[in-house]
């Protein structure tokens, strides 16, 4: 049973690795995560936040859902600054720049090429859940000194992940749950 690793795990910062050849234990991942994703009331979960290395992901912004293994932005234009936050980094809020199109190469679950143009809301989520297969956080994209701000809350969030046995914090409502 897969479970979403919280801010201060280690399995969040380790990048990807790619799939050499899609099995069905990589078939079953992805829909553990595409049902993990829509529990949690999220719009995307990359591998990363469920403690597997493999460079694979799922996103449903409302429009359909997918599921991407070794996906590549190839192309990015414009620029979007939204509000986000994170499935793994709960109750913090980060408004993160990022390209407002992008053009993403990957496979899905049936080792088919995949050619995806995604711009706004689709793009971003790409963008994000991409990050976590780099060992990315939306916590990285914070000004140092405002990291001050958020510095207790992040605390709070990596104490929990060493002692499971602390109530879940309270969650910030952001306009992306990612």
């Amino acid at each position: 049973m897969l479970k979403i690793k919280v801010f201060g795990d280690s399995a969040l910062r380790k990048k990807a690795k790619p799939i050499k050849k899609i099995t069905q234990e990589h078939k079953d991942a992805l829909s553990q995560m595409a049902r993990l994703m829509y529990e949690s009331s999220g719009i995307g979960l990359a591998a990363a936040q469920v403690g597997l290395e493999d460079a694979m992901l799922v996103a449903d912004i409302g429009s359909g859902l997918y599921k991407l293994i070794n996906p590549v932005i190839v192309r990015k234009v414009g620029r979007q600054v939204l509000e986000e936050g994170c499935l793994s980094v709960p109750g913090i809020c980060i408004k993160v720049k990022r390209a407002n199109k992008v053009w993403i190469k990957a496979l899905n679950e049936n080792a088919e090429p995949q050619d995806i143009e995604a711009e706004a809301l689709l793009a971003c989520v790409f963008q994000h859940e991409m990050d976590h297969l780099k060992g990315k956080l939306i916590v990285d994209y914070v000004p140092f000194f405002e990291k001050f701000k958020i510095a207790k809350k992040l605390k709070e969030l990596k104490k929990r992940t060493e002692d499971e046995g602390l109530p879940q914090p309270e969650t910030k409502s952001c306009s992306l749950q990612l």
